[in-house]
């Protein structure tokens, strides 16, 4: 039984670095009118937001919480802003994967791998 929860915890934690890596990298953002409105960049637990609109407050950098289906905003112009508090992982018929932005209320943006 020691041998099954040791193995069990092992595939496990092996099995972390995998998951981050389908939130981690570069994505580039689409708002709900489909046209691009800037780049998300996500590595360890902090998140820089580059928008296309110059001076916009939104852009800037923030912290963020890991989940296993994406990621938490937890403070940056991100989250005080645009209300932005969460990155979730969905499918994408063209990239695999795509990570939506969401506020309380809705879907925000659509981020896609760059």
């Amino acid at each position: 039984m020691r041998r099954f929860a040791l193995c069990l915890a092992i595939t496990a934690l092996s099995a972390a670095p995998a998951l981050a890596q389908t939130y981690q990298g570069n994505w580039s953002c689409r708002d709900a009118t489909t046209n691009r409105a800037g780049i998300l960049t996500i590595y360890g637990n902090v998140y820089g937001w580059a928008s296309r609109t110059v001076g916009d407050p939104n852009s800037g950098t923030g912290t963020l919480t890991p989940y296993q289906d994406g990621v938490g905003l937890n403070d940056g112009n991100l989250r005080a802003n645009a209300g932005i508090q969460a990155g979730r992982t969905v499918s994408d018929p063209t990239y695999g994967v795509a990570l939506q932005l969401e506020t309380a209320q809705a879907i925000v943006m659509l981020c896609t791998p760059r």
